[in-house]
């Protein structure tokens, strides 16, 4: 329908997460009719650097562009608790409430027996590590609320078993501003579980 340099450029955008053909249509016309090339350049030259020069922090498996990311080597954390979450997008969203001071462990996915992601395709092995030093004291898992977050919880929690650490899971439930009524099962059930004293 266009020309094969457009439609490779919207190929292109289609294979990003959440962006189906229409959008990837919409960004590639956009970028051809609004930006200037040298915001395009700019913009082509910003990705490769983040490629060429971030990686996976030494202590954490977070995305930095350092050896240890900034929340590793603050002097203001808690390094005596840990939250593991899925991916560097589960950590934004937790820094964004400001209500967690303490240190990340980023798994960089979950168990999915049925895609062949098994305990060694994802950063396990360097979580139990860093246990080693005796120094944290708490695993707060915050994998996501799904078939395979939940898995990977539980099979964590065992592995955790010999390790003198307290191991938590976040709460799952009702979220606010919504009714029950048009809540699920599932969301039900652990909103229940997920109960607190009122006084």
């Amino acid at each position: 329908m266009y020309s094969a340099v457009i439609d490779e450029l919207i190929e292109k955008f289609e294979r990003l997460p959440g962006i189906g053909h229409k959008s990837a249509e919409r960004i590639a016309f956009y970028m051809l009719e609004n930006m200037s090339e040298k915001d395009a350049e700019d913009m082509a030259g910003t990705i490769i650097k983040a490629k060429k020069n971030v990686r996976l922090c030494e202590c954490c498996q977070n995305l930095t562009d350092e050896s240890v990311c900034s929340v590793c080597s603050s002097p203001k954390r808690d390094k005596s608790v840990i939250c593991v979450v899925e991916g560097p997008e589960d950590v934004s969203a937790i820094e964004n409430t400001h209500e967690y001071n303490g240190l990340y462990h980023v798994l960089h996915g979950a168990l999915s027996p049925m895609d062949g992601i098994g305990p060694d395709d994802i950063k396990i092995n360097e979580l139990l590590l860093r246990l080693a030093d005796g120094e944290v004291s708490e695993i707060i898992l915050a994998t996501n609320p799904t078939v395979n977050g939940t898995a990977t919880a539980v099979y964590i929690s065992k592995l955790l078993l010999p390790f003198d650490v307290r191991v938590t899971r976040i709460a799952h439930g009702i979220p606010i501003g919504s009714d029950i009524e048009y809540a699920d099962k599932i969301t039900i059930i652990k909103a229940l579980e997920s109960r607190q004293l009122m006084n």
